[in-house]
């Protein structure tokens, strides 16, 4: 008979990457990153688990999008209360707050449940080229 083994989460090591999204096109670095925090690259995996890696995003304001993204891509908000609905394009959210393009993308391609949750803390979004995880020794990943 075969078995399906499955491991304690604390047995598996977690390792950190640090990735540059300068000049990376938003989808290809999200989706790469939401792989690594899933843990879907570990023979490990097991969809109902926690075993993925953290993940630093450095350069978010440096990001790239294909095409007229800038000014036609738009995110949509709602206050709940009447005539409370907000649309603002990538560009000007780009302006504001650089890590929340990365970060909606990413979040995005989770599961939209409460392990999803607890991976979306294992990303660090940076807009700048520094980060305070050194003493992690995080490993650079090209994209």
């Amino acid at each position: 008979m075969n078995t399906t083994i499955f491991v304690n989460v604390k047995d598996v090591p977690q390792k950190w990457y640090v990735v540059n999204a300068e000049g990376v096109v938003l989808g290809r670095l999200a989706t790469r990153v939401a792989h690594l925090l899933r843990g879907k690259h570990k023979p490990e995996f097991a969809p109902h688990q926690e075993l993925g890696d953290m993940v630093i995003v450095v350069n978010a304001d440096k990001v790239a999008v294909t095409g007229k993204k800038r000014a036609d891509k738009y995110y949509y908000s709602h206050s709940r209360y009447a005539g409370g609905f907000k649309q603002v394009t990538l560009g000007k959210i780009m302006q504001k707050r650089p890590t929340f393009p990365i970060e909606q993308a990413i979040k995005g391609m989770l599961p939209h449940n409460r392990l999803g949750r607890d991976l979306f803390r294992n990303l660090k979004v940076y807009a700048g080229p520094e980060h305070p995880h050194a003493a992690q020794k995080p490993e650079a990943l090209k994209i």
